[in-house]
């Protein structure tokens, strides 16, 4: 099962936090689940600690080479993940939802999110 990871679905399976939804727990702990983690969430948290507003154990290119060694894997983001926003209704104004949105529906994976706005674009979610 392939599952895409939200950025803050990441950083609270990441960190243990309680925070995340018990069924998302599961199904990012299944035997077959393969983690996913796109470009653009990559990008948003490098944005987010540049500007002092996320805190990660050490600098973006580091943390992320340690969670692709402890098997997460990174969706690059595409051309047709970028043109495919276009078509998306704006149920959200949020650049990085929407590309993750967007690569979500192209790639067929379910997305682990606490955001129900991403069921409005037909992204089948996990919480």
């Amino acid at each position: 099962m392939r599952l895409l990871l939200d950025t803050h679905a990441f950083l609270w399976f990441a960190a243990g936090d309680p925070r995340l939804g018990r069924a998302a727990r599961r199904a990012l702990e299944h035997a077959e689940a393969e983690l996913y983690l796109s470009a653009a969430s990559i990008w948003e948290l490098a944005i987010k600690s540049s500007l002092g507003r996320l805190t990660l154990p050490g600098p973006i290119d580091r943390y992320a080479a340690e969670k692709i060694e402890e098997g997460y894997r990174m969706l690059p983001v595409e051309w047709t993940h970028a043109a495919a926003v276009e078509r998306l209704a704006f149920h959200h104004r949020d650049p990085f939802d929407r590309l993750i949105a967007a690569q979500a529906l192209a790639e067929k994976m379910m997305l682990v999110t606490r955001d129900k706005i991403f069921r409005r674009y037909g992204v089948q979610t996990v919480w």
